[in-house]
């Protein structure tokens, strides 16, 4: 997997507000964890699984910030999983890291945001 040209492509689909090419980044099964879900929903515990909600979660996300745009500033790699930094929304800074399957799509997801 060429890390830095799937971060490159994840951002354009982030900044394009298209739906449709964000998930084509993951998997079904997609689990996500980030405080951005416990803060928007007040409650649980800060994690989504399939492809179903996550789609949700994110169709409204990005209604309510129509001026979304993520600024890439680094990319690293694991075995089977990279971590992006880069500038989110609220001007925080935010680490994410994503674990690939054998089809090279993400399964599971962390996000870390500054405050």
């Amino acid at each position: 997997m060429d890390a830095k040209a799937f971060a490159e492509q994840w951002v354009n689909s982030w900044n394009s507000h298209n739906l449709e090419d964000i998930l084509s980044h993951y998997a079904e099964d997609i689990e996500v964890t980030t405080p951005m879900i416990k803060m928007a929903l007040g409650s649980g515990d800060g994690t989504l699984k399939g492809k179903e909600a996550v789609s949700a979660y994110w169709g409204k996300a990005l209604e309510k910030i129509p001026d979304l745009h993520f600024e890439l500033y680094e990319v690293t790699q694991g075995i089977d999983s990279i971590a992006l930094y880069y500038k989110s929304v609220m001007n925080k800074k935010a680490i994410e890291v994503m674990f690939f399957n054998d089809e090279e799509k993400v399964y599971k997801m962390y996000a870390f945001y500054t405050d």
